[in-house]
């Protein structure tokens, strides 16, 4: 049995601290995209709520649904990204927001809004110098006279964009490019008379690196689940605080997953045998290993082989041998006692030890966005009061 659990009180600790950096009147929308950075969309969005979260971004229409049946009625919810035809739909009549980067869905919105006689709650996004998604500044003219015709089936909710890489202050050119893109078409828009209700450009980075580029609504992903965007922000922000208070500080930010186990079963491995398949690890001594059913099928890479790390008894003890797609195989020669059943800790903390999420990033070059987002829907996620 493999379980993930999320610390309320983490959530909460987080969501005081957001809501505190940011201006008072620059509103937060909690990313919840990649199933909620793997941490659970249903289970995590009712407790994001009552920390006082009222607007929720996703990035298809499928994790918009999620949202939708958990939430308040009063939730705001945005699409950022993938919508079918019949999403468009769904969404107009349930007065969910989306993107509009293409004139194809602009002109299927309206045509939606009109047969149902409603209005399409739209966010335009902007082509910056990301090359991803957005209308680019020729397109403008287009838009802003379809906006204009068709006020009685368009509400203009939001002009956008997004940077390409704020995290790095390598990215410096790029971004001061991308600034002066968005400006330029916002002052068009604002010339024109047809303007948003909102704008927002900034992501979790972004809205760190950024400041003067708040407006009215900055869009907060690993952030809320207690992880910086970079260890060069991390870093960054601690010293800009350590330097404001004379004091060394620690991060205000708490991990809220939680990923265990259980021993499944325990084996004598005698001297000169190798344990799983091939050859890849070899018995130098003669040993004791436990066997936990997390594989690569539950998001336990296989890069960890001969090289990941859990928590048991308080102790931290090595992978041996190749990560299979249902188990790994732990060395506990060491570690007495040792039964079926017994909790391993995949992400956590026992006994002052930790096993962080970076931890394994680091040990396999993966971000934390992937690693979190790989965890697969299938495994329960439980909301705990405290860790």
């Amino acid at each position: 049995m493999t379980e993930i659990s999320l610390d309320k009180s983490a959530i909460k600790n987080n969501w005081d601290f957001l809501q505190s950096y940011f201006p008072r009147q620059v509103k937060i929308s909690a990313v919840v995209k990649g199933n909620a950075y793997g941490h659970g969309i249903e289970t995590y969005v009712p407790f994001a709520e009552e920390c006082g979260v009222s607007h929720f971004s996703v990035f298809d229409a499928e994790e918009a649904y999620k949202v939708h049946r958990v939430a308040k009625k009063s939730t705001a919810i945005m699409i950022m990204g993938a919508m079918a035809d019949e999403d468009i739909s769904w969404a107009v009549a349930n007065d969910v927001e989306f993107y509009v980067f293409e004139k194809s869905r602009l002109l299927k919105a309206i045509n939606e809004a009109e047969r149902q006689g409603k209005r399409a709650i739209v966010h335009i996004e902007v082509e910056t110098g990301m090359y991803r998604t957005g209308f680019e500044e020729k397109d403008m003219d287009m838009v802003i006279s379809t906006l204009e015709k068709n006020k009685d089936f368009l509400t203009f909710r939001g002009l956008c964009m997004h940077f390409a890489g704020a995290e790095h202050i390598s990215n410096y050119v790029r971004l001061r490019k991308q600034k002066a893109a968005f400006r330029k078409v916002l002052k068009q828009f604002k010339a024109s008379g047809v303007e948003p209700e909102i704008i927002h450009t900034c992501c979790s980075a972004a809205s760190l690196r950024l400041p003067e580029m708040h407006y009215d609504m900055v869009r907060i992903g690993i952030m809320q689940y207690g992880f910086w965007p970079s260890q060069e922000l991390k870093v960054e922000y601690l010293t800009k605080k350590e330097f404001e208070d004379g004091d060394v500080v620690s991060s205000p930010l708490h991990r809220v997953i939680n990923w265990t186990s259980n021993v499944m079963s325990t084996k004598i491995v005698p001297k000169g045998a190798y344990i799983g398949y091939g050859y890849s690890f070899l018995a130098k001594r003669n040993m004791e290993i436990a066997t936990i059913p997390v594989g690569y099928s539950h998001g336990f890479s296989r890069g960890l082989s001969n090289s990941g790390i859990v928590l048991l008894k308080g102790q931290l003890l090595p992978v041996v041998g190749i990560v299979n797609m249902n188990c790994i195989v732990v060395d506990i020669t060491d570690v007495p006692g040792v039964s079926i059943g017994d909790k391993v800790i995949l992400i956590g903390e026992e006994n002052n030890k930790e096993i962080s999420v970076a931890s394994f990033g680091e040990m396999i070059n993966e971000l934390n966005y992937e690693l979190l987002t790989r965890l697969p829907n299938e495994i329960k996620r439980k909301l705990v009061e405290s860790i």
